[in-house]
């Protein structure tokens, strides 16, 4: 199969509310959503939450923006493809890698739609593409972001009366903020509910040790990249008994070898995007199975067609232990909750994918098992600039 056409959209949705965390400098929920169409008129559908703020430790990842994206797509990615065979995904990324360094995100957008393309035309869901399905259902947190402390209780309430057993709190700026709210969290939802705190690399070792030892008495489940750089984590490791979870410093196989070799992390934050799409990261859940490893899946808010890679990629991944920190899919009039899960207020898919007790079941459909309407992309496509 070769690609006969391919289409760049820079899609905007409407929030529920401001979602922040450390670092981000501007909104988030607009992104590229990318439709590829193949010589024989199949189409195939991806998308990347770029941001141009969100990279690795020390500068060895950088941010993406929808202009960038559209530029290597375009400019680069297509030309090199055009007489490939983009079933062969290894040559895809080979090729892909050999054009340009760097830019994940864009790569991940093209290789999400070409295994949707691919599993449309072969009638089988991503998920077999990936080397089958080792669970049906993907159990999902909720992220409460940087928000006054009164508000992450309220919100905390909310998403367990919704079914959520595991809430991620944002933290970073001020640790002492940090502490207040994850031991008013605790407090307003008991003892069986999961608590991790993410601060985004914002602490240095020393601030996070004291911040993490304090917290060690309110159960705290794990915490997600306290600090910028392996080294530094493997450092607070070793002083706190709460597990760390790597995320900023984990976006290759060789990352995941790194964090283990220095005891830097008991778990990591597996993306879609940040491998450089379901090909790589699939090789990375691998090496995670390998190493005795754990993960959840994680992400930048993306709307349902990244959404379903997410779902997809944590069906065939053994490692995939923590519940996911991705949204609960809201189509606007099919809402499924109220807070819980709900960073946009609606989307660009026709049907939202079932939710059910803290859990989202994987689309089992062709492909990514989505249809998109082209309505409400029509509705929400922006012009770009």
């Amino acid at each position: 199969m070769r690609i006969a056409e391919l289409e760049v959209m820079l899609v905007g949705l409407p929030t529920r509310r401001v979602h922040r965390w450390a670092g981000l400098q501007g909104p988030i929920g607009r992104y590229v959503v990318v439709r590829v169409r193949g010589e024989d008129g199949l189409e195939g559908w991806g998308e990347t939450p770029c941001l141009p703020d969100w990279g690795g430790a020390y500068g060895t990842h950088y941010g993406e923006t929808p202009q960038t994206v559209r530029h290597v797509l375009q400019d680069l990615l297509l030309p090199a493809l055009r007489e490939e065979d983009v079933f062969d995904l290894p040559r895809v990324h080979q090729v892909m890698d050999r054009v340009i360094k760097g830019h994940p995100y864009a790569k991940a957008a093209l290789d999400i739609a070409l295994h949707d393309l691919k599993g449309r035309a072969l009638g089988v869901p991503v998920y077999e593409l990936l080397g089958g399905k080792v669970r049906e259902w993907i159990p999902v947190g909720h992220s409460i972001g940087l928000m006054d402390v009164e508000a992450a209780v309220e919100e905390a309430r909310q998403v367990v009366g919704e079914g959520i057993a595991h809430i991620k709190v944002k933290g970073g700026p001020d640790p002492a903020r940090d502490i207040r709210t994850v031991e008013a969290v605790r407090e307003a939802v008991g003892p069986d509910v999961e608590i991790r705190l993410d601060a985004n690399q914002a602490y240095t070792v020393p601030v996070a040790i004291r911040t993490l030892r304090v917290l060690e008495r309110w159960g705290l489940a794990l915490a997600e990249q306290p600090t910028e750089g392996i080294d530094e984590l493997a450092a607070v490791a070793r002083a706190v008994s709460v597990p760390i979870m790597a995320d900023e410093s984990a976006w290759t196989p060789r990352d995941v070898l790194h964090l283990r070799e220095a005891g830097a992390a008991r778990y990591v934050s597996l993306y879609v995007t940040k491998p450089g799409g379901l090909y790589r990261a699939r090789q990375m859940a691998a090496v995670l199975e390998a190493a005795g490893m754990e993960a959840d899946v994680g992400g930048s808010a993306e709307f349902g067609i990244g959404n379903a890679a997410n779902l997809h990629l944590g069906a065939a991944s053994a490692a995939v232990t923590v519940p996911a920190i991705i949204p609960i899919t809201t189509v606007a009039g099919r809402e499924q909750t109220r807070v819980a899960g709900r960073i946009y207020t609606d989307d660009l898919l026709a049907a939202p994918f079932e939710y059910r007790a803290g859990a989202l079941r994987v689309p089992s459909g062709p492909g990514l098992g989505i249809t998109v309407d082209p309505d409400k992309l029509g509705r929400y496509r922006l012009a770009w600039s």
